[in-house]
């Protein structure tokens, strides 16, 4: 009898912390949702995904422990689409399952992705979700595209899908990293009464980019630095006196492809942390924009990014640390995960501009990102015109989210809520 040979890959750099660091307050799962112009047909849905999924085979993947690593094993399980009955961000990854690390459902004319964070980033996800949506359109309005069918946007090779862009790009040279880090102060933390089975509380905003993008350029800067300071104003609000000695720092993810050349699925961001201290009694949004446009200054450069990166891999590359068991190594990025949460308040991700062939414009809404929270995070994306920023949160309050959307209303920025609670 023919043994079939078992394929298999390293978690890359950034994807390490995730099984490590998950649990039933942070599942570590994010979702990518379309909404479409009309009802969701399960069965072109499917063919979709049957067809995506051949040119996606770091998707194909289950999750296995080793002595030292864990590792993605390569399995021949089938993804099945679902009808959408779990709570939002519901847990994928179970210890010693052998399961996908993502799921595919739908719900009226929503189709939704959700994946654990150790497979993939955003960008890779949104490359999945994009090629999945194009043939879902493309069978179930056949006779419209028999003679103009739209091309694939993303068309990369196998080879470069399933390239550890973190190897390709760095070395781990200790001489490549010397510029130091600033301590990991403490910073002020949200808190609040958790939600009943640690469900998390999604609040949606849909708006304009044009109207947006306008308010923003008022204050001479970007989208992402608008948002995100009107976010931290909005925690500043619901703050108490006390609180306030302590800074509002968010997280912030860097897509590194905007930085290296990749066309990897899998994982290839890093993050930086910028915020605001409340050294006076009246804080206004435009010393907030002040704060963060100079923490995106001093933290985006390659230079700062590559020494954080190649510190990173250096550790990873340190023989004592391999050779440290992975139960050990688990307890070890656990506990260096809680310090690092210490000194954050928040966190926002922006996706940026999703496109698509514009054949597809009759059909599609909008799309939307959104992500299992320890803490209140924001991820923001836009489609066309149409902006839309997920708030999730673990707590039952929703002051912060209230005073977020109502700034954004007061400034002129008409602002549709939906929610699942």
């Amino acid at each position: 009898m023919k043994t079939r040979k078992v394929e298999w890959r390293r978690l890359d750099n950034a994807s390490k912390i995730f099984p490590a660091s998950y649990h039933q307050k942070d599942t570590k799962v994010f979702r990518i949702s379309c909404e479409l112009t009309e009802e969701v047909d399960p069965v072109a849905l499917q063919q979709a995904l049957d067809i995506t999924i051949e040119s996606f085979p770091l998707y194909k993947s289950i999750l296995r422990r080793g002595a030292f690593w864990y590792y993605f094993e390569f399995s021949d399980i089938q993804p099945i689409v679902e009808l959408e009955s779990k709570p939002v961000c519901a847990r994928i990854y179970n210890k010693g399952k052998k399961n996908l690390l993502f799921r595919v459902f739908y719900w009226h004319n929503r189709i939704s992705l959700e994946i654990f964070h150790a497979l993939s980033d955003g960008t890779g996800a949104l490359r999945f979700t994009q090629t999945m949506v194009h043939h879902y359109l493309t069978i179930k309005y056949n006779e419209s595209f028999a003679h103009n069918k739209p091309k694939l946007q993303y068309n990369a090779s196998l080879s470069e899908k399933m390239c550890d862009s973190f190897n390709r790009h760095f070395t781990g040279d200790r001489a490549s990293s010397a510029i130091k880090e600033k301590e990991n102060n403490k910073a002020h933390r949200v808190r609040g009464t958790r939600t009943e089975e640690n469900r998390t509380l999604l609040i949606e905003g849909g708006m304009s980019v044009k109207v947006a993008l306008e308010e923003a350029h008022k204050y001479q800067t970007t989208l992402t630095i608008f948002i995100a300071s009107v976010f931290i104003y909005a925690i500043y609000k619901n703050m108490t006196a006390r609180e306030k000695k302590y800074p509002v720092v968010l997280s912030v993810p860097i897509n590194l492809r905007q930085f290296y050349e990749s066309d990897t699925t899998g994982n290839f961001f890093t993050t930086m942390n910028v915020g605001c201290h409340f050294t006076k009694s009246n804080i206004a949004i435009e010393d907030i924009i002040a704060a963060i446009k100079d923490g995106f200054k001093e933290n985006m450069s390659e230079e700062k990014m590559s020494a954080q990166l190649n510190r990173l891999i250096a550790w990873e590359q340190n023989l004592l640390i391999k050779i440290i068991p992975l139960p050990l190594k688990d307890f070890v990025l656990r506990i260096a995960h809680k310090a690092k949460d210490k000194g954050i308040s928040a966190a926002i991700s922006g996706i940026g501009r999703i496109e698509m062939p514009s054949e597809f414009d009759p059909y599609i809404k909008q799309f939307s990102f959104c992500t299992s929270a320890g803490m209140p995070r924001i991820i923001m994306c836009s489609y066309g015109d149409r902006l839309v920023i997920s708030f999730t949160s673990p707590f039952k309050e929703t002051e912060i989210q209230k005073s977020f959307f109502q700034l954004l209303s007061k400034k002129g920025i008409e602002v549709e809520i939906s929610s699942n609670s």
